[in-house]
């Protein structure tokens, strides 16, 4: 008897799938990568399918994967976007990923287009606000936005901790049900000027650099934070609200 259930009906609706892009690293040769912490929330707290998405532009149709997400996460990264999508000049100590930024920027657009949600956080928040219009900054007060040791650890990475105020009646104010929260951030780049249609979430109570925006342009939600919701998020009643926005949105989308 064969050991297959041909054309058994798999129990329960299917979970949505949500694209997650990798980055390109080196591990001894050319990798894709992304850190474990991105997924496992997605799958706890949004109640998602994970879909990792290689960051290989000559390898990727953006246009037929947009069609087959439900949604998609730009994750944090190592790598800067790269000057020349916002007009600047890059420098030789830049860290970039060319190929992260030609498929982050082509697969979120259509995706967007397609009104299907999209969210970002830290380097996926920049990218959205570049696609948006908007343009960024590497002039940061590293004492408010990051450990000024560059050696630390990776187990010490996020202890780096700053307030936000988030935008009272926003996405993220309402989910939190708080005015103020303590985020966990490690970044180089920032918003400089915010992209066109975008909402802002929440600023930073240090300087006032945009930490979160939200849109909605064609019918599916777009959410980015500049923080780390992902980091310690068993511990973080406002990183697993990031989280279940993300499942509302999903599952809004699914429902339609």
């Amino acid at each position: 008897m064969s050991r297959f259930a041909c054309c058994r009906e798999i129990d329960g609706p299917p979970k949505p799938v949500i694209g997650v892009l990798c980055c390109n690293e080196i591990a001894n040769r050319p990798i894709q990568a992304v850190a474990t912490r991105f997924v496992e929330p997605l799958v706890r707290y949004a109640g998602a399918t994970v879909l990792l998405v290689p960051a290989v532009a000559d390898a990727m149709d953006t246009r037929s994967l947009a069609g087959r997400l439900d949604g998609l996460l730009l994750t944090g990264s190592r790598s800067n976007v790269a000057g020349g999508r916002y007009g600047k000049a890059d420098t030789e100590d830049d860290a970039l990923d060319l190929d992260r930024d030609t498929v982050a920027l082509e697969l979120a657009g259509r995706m967007i287009e397609a009104g299907r949600p999209v969210f970002g956080i830290c380097r996926g928040l920049q990218e959205l606000n570049v696609l948006f219009g908007g343009t960024l900054t590497d002039t940061l007060d590293e004492g408010h936005h990051r450990s000024t040791d560059d050696a630390t650890a990776y187990e010490t990475l996020f202890d780096h901790v700053h307030d936000v105020t988030l935008s009272a009646g926003g996405l993220l104010a309402s989910a939190i049900a708080q005015p103020s929260i303590s985020v966990t951030s490690v970044h180089r780049q920032g918003i400089d000027r915010l992209g066109e249609g975008l909402t802002v979430e929440a600023h930073a109570v240090s300087d006032g650099l945009v930490e979160a925006f939200s849109a909605r342009p064609c019918g599916g939600d777009v959410l980015a934070v500049q923080w780390h919701p992902e980091w310690d998020v068993a511990a973080s009643a406002s990183g697993q609200a990031f989280f279940a926005l993300i499942g509302r949105a999903l599952g809004a989308y699914r429902d339609r």
